[in-house]
């Protein structure tokens, strides 16, 4: 039996399907791994024993539908389909195989099996141009051998791959199609604008040892975002000025502007060192058409390499941040999270008694509690704004302010915090109905300065708030009762709204600190305030 992803479309998948559980979400614990913003992170199960097969929904955000009609078992047959949030899936007995009614075999005389039946195998000696193609007696006839030529690049560079393993090629193809001694390939850096060459090949296949390229040339190019020919480069009055051109011992060059639509990502330069006028008004219009192919298929990469970032990104963070944060941290381009100091106010939530909870149940009904209780409060957290820094054993921290503050940022904290209360008060009701434990939970803010950014290394990064305010923190959730919302002195100034009463405190003695610091507690119960 197999599972078909998204039957129908570009990004078809299919996956095999075994007996016993196997579960569809976006996080790599997951049998069928589908990364989608529609789906939560544990979204479904399939139970197959035989050739029964249940589909379950575990209590997704966004639904688990049949014939669209959200459910929360359904027993499927071969040849059912289903929707978990946005994306469609199809159970089948085998992979799809369509048989053709008909065959073609795609071979015109427009696509040559390879490029070295357009190219001659030996350049004549008085040939003016550097271009290996076929030699033609009419102009029309070799304009059509370019032309070929041309097609085949565009087919050679359209596969899809590292744009590392891309520029590889187009110095390779440069070699092979046109008569020169040296090529390099420059591209704009991406941060500063600097021309930074990324491949630079002898044409022995030898990587040269130093720059051998003129400074001069590829700088004039990129800037007025033209093909230049620098027939006799010693004798050429723009280039007065480049030491490079004598040293490097360029005799002719040329150089064109990889520029797929308006934007100059790079440019492409080859030389000649034996010769003056080796290259040809010709030679500069095919390198012309060839560096066009060259930077669609560049843009192509470089297209594919920033959604894939982008993916790596939203996957990372999606834990910390809300989708309104997402938002912003990509359209402003903060992939990198650096350390900056900001204040910030925090939230510590933890489960009154879970420690003596753990000794009296079973290690796996523990971890079934946490599971259900854990999303619930994470929603709250985003929904009013909030990063989830991290979960530390049954206890939640959550902070206002980083990576962007906002002026309501206590208001919001303290709005998290009495729904989280509120919420549990539901859950409860749930499992006093099943016969389950029930839970209870003591909440404590702060305001403070923090140092927020990602902390880690490149194989862990974890965004992360570090300062005396997060001790304080965790010090008045400590200091709460069961049930209770406790918050700072500091966090209380900040507040604007104050929409619940709150009662000042007697000084109260945190552990770690000398003096005593006056608390307010939230009360939440007190007030209809929805």
């Amino acid at each position: 039996m197999w599972l078909i992803v998204n039957p129908g479309l570009l990004d078809e998948k299919e996956h095999p399907l075994p007996e016993g559980q196997s579960t569809i979400g976006r996080t790599e614990e997951n049998s069928i791994r589908v990364l989608h913003m529609s789906l939560s992170r544990k979204h479904a199960r399939l139970e197959r024993h035989g050739d029964r097969i249940v589909l379950v929904d575990l209590g997704s955000k966004n639904g688990t539908l049949v014939n669209g009609v959200r459910v929360e078992r359904f027993a499927l047959r071969e040849g059912d389909s289903f929707q978990c949030g946005d994306v469609h899936f199809k159970l089948v007995s085998s992979p799809a195989e369509m048989e053709p009614t008909h065959i073609q075999v795609l071979t015109t005389r427009f696509s040559p099996s390879s490029m070295e039946e357009l190219l001659e195998q030996g350049r004549a000696p008085n040939s003016p141009s550097a271009l290996k193609v076929r030699q033609a007696s009419e102009a029309d006839v070799r304009s059509a051998e370019k032309l070929r030529v041309l097609l085949k690049v565009s087919q050679m560079l359209s596969s899809p791959g590292p744009i590392d393993g891309l520029l590889e090629r187009i110095a390779q193809l440069v070699f092979q199609i046109l008569e020169v001694d040296r090529a390099a390939i420059l591209l704009a850096d991406r941060t500063s604008g600097e021309l930074r060459p990324r491949v630079a090949r002898l044409s022995t296949g030898e990587v040269p040892s130093g720059s051998f390229y003129s400074q001069h040339v590829v700088e004039y190019v990129r800037k007025h975002s033209v093909a230049a020919l620098f027939a006799d480069a010693r004798e050429d009055p723009r280039l007065d000025g480049a030491d490079s051109v004598m040293l490097q011992s360029i005799r002719s060059a040329m150089c064109v502007p990889l520029k797929p639509q308006d934007e100059v990502l790079g440019v492409l330069y080859v030389d000649n060192q034996a010769r003056a006028n080796g290259f040809t008004e010709e030679d500069l219009e095919f390198l012309t058409a060839f560096a066009n192919q060259a930077a669609i298929a560049l843009e192509n990469s470089l297209l594919s390499q920033r959604l894939a970032e982008e993916a790596v990104m939203k996957n990372a963070y999606l834990r910390f941040f809300p989708p309104t944060v997402l938002k912003k941290l990509q359209s402003e381009k903060q992939a990198h999270l650096g350390i900056v100091e900001t204040e910030v106010t925090i939230l510590f939530s933890d489960i009154t008694g879970f420690t003596s909870l753990s000794s009296n149940l079973p290690p796996r009904q523990v971890v079934d509690l946490l599971n259900e209780y854990f999303p619930v409060m994470a929603d709250i957290v985003f929904r009013h704004e909030g990063t989830l820094e991290k979960y530390i054993g049954d206890a939640l921290m959550a902070v206002w302010g980083a990576p962007f503050p906002q002026p309501e940022d206590a208001d919001r904290a303290v709005r998290a915090a009495v729904e989280m209360q509120r919420a549990l008060a539901h859950l409860n009701t749930r499992w006093r109905s099943e016969g389950r434990t029930e839970l209870q939970i003591h909440v404590g803010l702060n305001t403070g300065r923090v140092a927020a950014g990602n902390i880690g290394s490149e194989q862990y990064l974890q965004y992360a708030t570090i300062g005396d305010a997060t001790n304080i923190a965790s010090r008045i959730c400590d200091a709460a009762a069961p049930g209770e919302i406790r918050l700072s002195e500091a966090t209380f100034q900040r507040c604007l709204e104050r929409t619940w009463p709150m009662t000042k405190q007697g000084p109260v003695h945190l552990k770690g600190k000398q003096e005593p610091l006056s608390l307010y507690r939230v009360e939440w119960r007190d007030s209809n305030v929805e």
